[in-house]
C-alpha cells in the first residue's frame, strides 16, 4: 500500500461518516499551510530508565489476536477516535514491521506504535510519501503512536514508548528518531519522559497542492519549547 492508497482510504472514511468539515480542513492545508515539527532523537547507548505508567503494562510485538481487540469494535467510539484507529489499521495492512503494543495484565491493548528500521526504507518512503528522512544504517524510526481512548491520562505513552525504543538495539540501531508537531506540547513532554531530545526541525510547506519539505539540524543541547519558555520565565 502506498501513500496514495492510504490517503484515498482516509478520504473514504471521512466521506462515509459525513466528516466533510475534516475533508475541507485537509484540502485547505494543502492549498496553503506551513507546519513545523520536531525530530526527536534518543541515543540507545546512553542508559535511560523507562518511566512506569499508572497501571501495570506489558510491551510486546502485536499479535494476531490483538487485531480484533484493537479494531473490531470501532463503531462504539466517537468519530475522531475511529479515524485514529482507522489510520493505524491502514498502516498495519501496509505490512511495514514492526508494530508494538502495550497491554494490561489481562491482555487489553492500551497503546500501539511502530518501530521501523532502515531495511524498510523503501516501504517507509512510499507509505509516508517522503515525510520522513531516509534512515541511516544506525537509525530506527518510531512512529504512529496511539493511546487508546479508555487508557488516556494514565502515563502509558512515555512508559510504552521508552520500552519500544529500546527494541531498536535488535535492529542494530544506535539512534531512534520520532516526529512531533511543535504545538503538540503533551506529546513533546511524553517524548522527553521517554528519553528523546530535540535533534532536527522539519518544515512542511504546502502551496496550491504542491509540497516542499526541508529538514534542518538543531544545535546540540537545543531545549524543548516548553523548557525554553520555563527558562525564560525563570530568568525574567
Amino acid at each position: 500500500m502506498n501513500s496514495l492508497s492510504m490517503r484515498w482510504q482516509n478520504f473514504l472514511f471521512h466521506a462515509e461518516h459525513f466528516q466533510y468539515r475534516e475533508i475541507g480542513r485537509k484540502l485547505a492545508l494543502r492549498a496553503y499551510s506551513n507546519t513545523y515539527s520536531y525530530c526527536l532523537r534518543r541515543d540507545l547507548e546512553i542508559p535511560f530508565p523507562a518511566p512506569e505508567a499508572r497501571i501495570p503494562i506489558i510491551v510486546r510485538r502485536l499479535a494476531d489476536d490483538d487485531i480484533p481487540k484493537l479494531f473490531g469494535n470501532m463503531s462504539r467510539l466517537p468519530i475522531p477516535d475511529q479515524a485514529d484507529l482507522q489510520a493505524r489499521l491502514t498502516h498495519w495492512k501496509a505490512n511495514i514491521p514492526t508494530c508494538y503494543v502495550g497491554v494490561t495484565v489481562d491482555g487489553a491493548p492500551t497503546y500501539i506504535q511502530w518501530l521501523m528500521g532502515p531495511e524498510h526504507n523503501e516501504k517507509i518512503q512510499a507509505y509516508f510519501n517522503g515525510t520522513f528522512p531516509v534512515l541511516a544504517p544506525d537509525e530506527a524510526l518510531l512512529e504512529n503512536a496511539l493511546t487508546l481512548a479508555d487508557f488516556r491520562g494514565k502515563g502509558i505513552m512515555p512508559a510504552a514508548m521508552a520500552r519500544i525504543a529500546e527494541q531498536g538495539k535488535s535492529l542494530g540501531a544506535r539512534y531512534v528518531i520520532t516526529f512531533v508537531e511543535q504545538h503538540n506540547i503533551p506529546s513533546l513532554k511524553g517524548c522527553k519522559k521517554s528519553g528523546f531530545h530535540p535533534y532536527m526541525i522539519r518544515q512542511e510547506r504546502w502551496v496550491l497542492f504542491r509540497r516542499l519539505l526541508t529538514f534542518t539540524m538543531l544545535p546540540k543541547g537545543t531545549l524543548y519549547p516548553f523548557e525554553a519558555y520555563e527558562a525564560m520565565r525563570e530568568s525574567a
